[in-house]
């Protein structure tokens, strides 16, 4: 999903090395995307800070994706038991075909771990307690994460942005969820001096 390499060409289930937890900021991608399309996560009262965009498969270098796999696609109901961290039940279903597939888990068990990566990790209550749009510099974010989250390395997470918003911070993990340096491809940290951050809904 990240990097420069794209996908390598022997993309199979259950063959990477560590993972990437992408966590969205919510109320970016409502401002950017959702509202548009009138999401329900965008509701005022929702209550979504960062949510999980995904929990995504990694190679040292480059990632596989659409992997074939015999593990059975999830239910409607495994989805959309997923809404309350990912925002929808559709980001769920999207986030299985193209990364769960190539965890080499049932998809049952893989939404699992995408919650237990989600609990593992504190988000910055500061950043959660915002109560109005502001303008944040990148690094003050991931420093933010790097406190709440003592046994995090610098280089395993990394904050990106777009269309002048924070858009997502991606954290590095072990196949056993623990935290570890991002490979290169994957370190990519958004260069703007400073991005918008709007307030939660």
């Amino acid at each position: 999903m990240i990097g420069c390499g794209g996908a390598v060409a022997q993309d199979r289930a259950g063959v990477f090395d560590y993972w990437v937890l992408a966590l969205s900021w919510n109320a970016s991608w409502c401002a950017l995307e959702g509202d548009a399309r009138q999401a329900a996560q965008c509701r005022p009262g929702e209550g979504l800070g960062f949510s999980v965009h995904g929990l995504w498969p990694q190679h040292e270098r480059g990632w596989p994706q659409d992997c074939p796999t015999a593990a059975r696609d999830p239910s409607r109901r495994e989805t959309a038991a997923m809404a309350d961290i990912m925002g929808s039940g559709g980001l769920a279903w999207r986030q299985w075909r193209k990364h769960g597939r190539c965890s080499g888990l049932e998809a049952g068990a893989y939404f699992a771990l995408v919650r237990a990566a989600w609990e593992r990790v504190n988000r910055p209550a500061a950043l959660r307690r915002l109560g109005r749009d502001a303008r944040i510099a990148p690094g003050v974010v991931e420093a933010a994460f790097l406190e709440a989250n003592p046994g995090m390395v610098a280089d395993g997470v990394t904050v990106t942005c777009g269309d002048d918003h924070l858009r997502e911070v991606r954290i590095c993990l072990t196949r056993d969820l623990a935290p570890r340096a991002c490979a290169r491809d994957a370190a990519r940290d958004c260069r703007a001096p400073s991005v918008a951050l709007p307030a939660m809904r």
